[in-house]
């Protein structure tokens, strides 16, 4: 029983739907869902992610950021334009809200990369470069937080009930084929506007109830790979694993879960000799890749959808699908507030991923 004012921490809210088909639709229907587990969230945290929402810029980075003060942004766009071919640059559309106050600087630019900087990091990829620019930002710019830096997507987020967040961002405005959403409960960090989820790299955005305590040993582990974690909240880690095993060692979804969720020494012992030897593989390569702690993620991609549980399954997350919908939530009730009959529903088991993958409609 929780006594009045009194917030349970064992909360946070997470929704993710997509169109497998990749046909957009509103942002109304996540906050719609999101906004029934409410009792989940303190009000300290909330965001979104849409995928498709940028078609007249799909082919251009879109840089979401949280500005301090105006120095932050005045460096900002000076490292910008150093760096990258600026096509646009723009305030993040909102409307007044008095359940949203004290907001920081909330700017977006839709960019490329300089043909001298893709010169000067040769042997690297436009997305390690892309990479590159984010930690800079982030760690070397007072007061500056890349929110966000995909391609044809972008994250909204901020300080607030997400219900509060997504109207004060103007969702209902944007469509998109994939949209995540996350109310959150600060477990062991302050509540700000950078440390509200998703978290976002590239295209990876990563939505978490729980806590890593493997947080301090992941974050060692991806320093090895030029990532550097600066939002102080241990959600950040599980975005750049995402990006590092997916990415750049171009691990299946499959394989990647068993590295995030590996089955336990003991479970491994048990399996046939073939999946023995890859799960003891994994484990050893993979080490410093491993997630403790209680979770249930879901991660999106401009291709798709991941819902994933931790190796005991201590926090909940139900799925369900609908023809061409597939839906991933911290309750029913999140579904059933936009899918009231949907064809099937599920309860994925521990270190299990559910997998969406869109379907473009020009693929």
């Amino acid at each position: 029983m929780l006594y009045p004012g009194e917030r349970d921490s064992g909360g946070c809210a997470i929704s993710g739907m997509m169109s497998e088909s990749g046909l957009p639709f509103p942002g109304d229907a996540i906050i719609r869902s999101i906004a029934v587990m409410r009792e989940r969230s303190s009000g300290l945290g909330g965001g979104f992610v849409g995928y498709g929402i940028y078609p007249e810029h799909a082919s251009l980075y879109a840089f979401h950021l949280i500005l301090d003060h105006g120095a932050a942004e005045e460096a900002a766009r000076a490292f910008l334009e150093a760096n990258c071919a600026i096509v646009r640059e723009e305030p993040i559309p909102t409307r007044p809200l008095p359940e949203i106050s004290r907001r920081p600087i909330l700017r977006r630019w839709f960019l490329g990369l300089k043909p001298e900087l893709r010169e000067r990091y040769y042997d690297e990829t436009e997305e390690d470069i892309v990479v590159r620019l984010v930690m800079h930002i982030n760690r070397e710019i007072d007061g500056a937080f890349v929110m966000s830096s995909g391609k044809n997507m972008g994250i909204f987020k901020g300080v607030g009930y997400p219900e509060d967040i997504g109207r004060f961002f103007m969702l209902e405005d944007y469509r998109a084929h994939t949209w995540l959403a996350h109310g959150r409960f600060p477990t062991n960090t302050t509540s700000w506007w950078g440390g509200a989820h998703p978290f976002g790299l590239l295209d990876w955005a990563v939505v978490h109830n729980g806590e890593i305590s493997s947080y301090m040993v992941n974050r060692r582990y991806l320093e090895n790979f030029g990532y550097h974690c600066t939002l102080h909240t241990d959600t950040e880690v599980i975005c750049y694993l995402c990006d590092l095993l997916m990415r750049k060692h171009a691990l299946p979804v499959e394989v990647a879960s068993r590295v995030l969720a590996p089955p336990f020494w003991t479970s491994i012992e048990r399996l046939p000799a073939g999946e023995k030897e890859e799960a003891r593989t994994l484990r050893m390569v993979y080490a410093g890749a491993l997630l403790n702690g209680p979770f249930s993620i879901v991660v999106g991609h401009s291709r798709g959808l991941i819902g994933l549980n931790d190796r005991t399954k201590l926090r909940p997350m139900t799925a369900a699908r609908s023809g061409d919908m597939l839906y991933l939530a911290s309750e029913e009730s999140a579904i059933q507030a936009v899918c009231p009959s949907p064809d099937r529903v599920w309860r994925p088991r521990a270190g299990e991923p559910v997998i969406g993958v869109t379907r473009m409609p020009d693929a």
